[in-house]
């Protein structure tokens, strides 16, 4: 099979097309024809910098979208033929990049009907980051003020829909040209973060859902109310005294069945829907990468496969 693979750390030029054994599924675990993967940061950021200590040949890649082809002992979830998508085994590599991926069972969920394979592709990783902030630590509720950093992003525009469909009152923080997008997507309110300090303009807030760290960590802290929560995808320090008064800390995505069909309910629902700024293949991932790296995309960047 095909897959993308890179025998050193470096720019984008280090990835390269490989014909590799197809795996196999081992006990519990499906084997996916893979349609579409999805892209994020981790995925830039372990191409450059190595995943926790490992270093190259490995394959990048969590989000992938595609159709059972086997399954291994035990499994009774899945029969082959049938549509999944997830993001298995992060933070251990998924060999994403690829066309096929073997993983648990449980890592997947169904696709969507309401979605393509390359949207389905675009969700797993930044929406269960979103869902397990907002719904399984912070709890969000009807009527709570929520603030997303960089709310037209990855993370961050599946997190504004997730909080508008548990009820909150949605803030967002985007460049100007992103306002419009936000507002379709539910937004409340639209900050330019260029033009305009947020923590002028915004205060009482319940929940904060920051992708940007840095000095955003401390400033987001001053603007929730006692015992709120700040979720960040990024680690940042706050002063002893806001970390008694907030409910603070850095969040790191886990496979998760249950918040994979949290996801899929919104979806068949109508609440949740992603953004694909753009496709490449599977080929043309060093293209892709260096679009991700900008920061600046809306929505998700998604590889086409098969």
């Amino acid at each position: 099979m095909r897959t993308v693979t890179q025998n050193a750390l470096g720019g984008p030029e280090v990835m390269r097309i490989a014909e590799v054994e197809r795996p196999e599924p081992g006990p519990a675990e499906i084997l996916v024809k893979v349609h579409a993967a999805g892209t994020n940061p981790v995925d830039w950021k372990t191409r450059a910098s190595g995943f926790n200590g490992r270093k190259p040949p490995f394959t990048v890649g969590w989000d992938v979208s595609g159709t059972v082809e086997a399954v291994g002992a035990g499994v009774r979830l899945y029969r082959p033929g049938d549509e999944v998508y997830g993001m298995p085994l992060f933070p251990k590599l998924a060999n994403g990049y690829a066309e096929y991926v073997a993983a648990p069972a449980r890592h997947f969920d169904f696709k969507p009907a309401r979605l393509s394979h390359v949207e389905a592709a675009a969700l797993p990783l930044a929406g269960l980051t979103a869902y397990q902030a907002l719904v399984d630590i912070a709890d969000v509720r009807p009527g709570q003020r929520v603030l997303v950093h960089a709310a037209a992003g990855g993370v961050g525009h599946l997190a504004v829909q997730i909080a508008k469909a548990k009820g909150a009152y949605v803030i967002g923080t985007a460049s100007a040209g992103k306002h419009e997008f936000l507002r379709s997507i539910g937004a409340d309110e639209a900050i330019d973060y260029r033009t305009v300090d947020f923590t002028e303009a915004v205060s009482d807030v319940d929940i904060v859902v920051d992708t940007v760290g840095e000095d955003y960590t401390a400033k987001s802290a001053s603007v929730l109310k006692d015992g709120g929560y700040l979720m960040s995808v990024i680690p940042g320090e706050l002063s002893e005294a806001e970390q008694r008064r907030v409910n603070a800390g850095f969040i790191l995505v886990e496979a998760d069945w249950s918040g994979m069909r949290g996801l899929s309910a919104l979806v068949e629902a109508g609440e949740l829907t992603p953004e694909v700024a753009a496709t490449y293949p599977l080929e043309a991932a060093g293209k892709a990468h260096d679009s991700l790296a900008t920061g600046r995309t809306v929505g998700k960047i998604v590889l086409t496969v098969a």
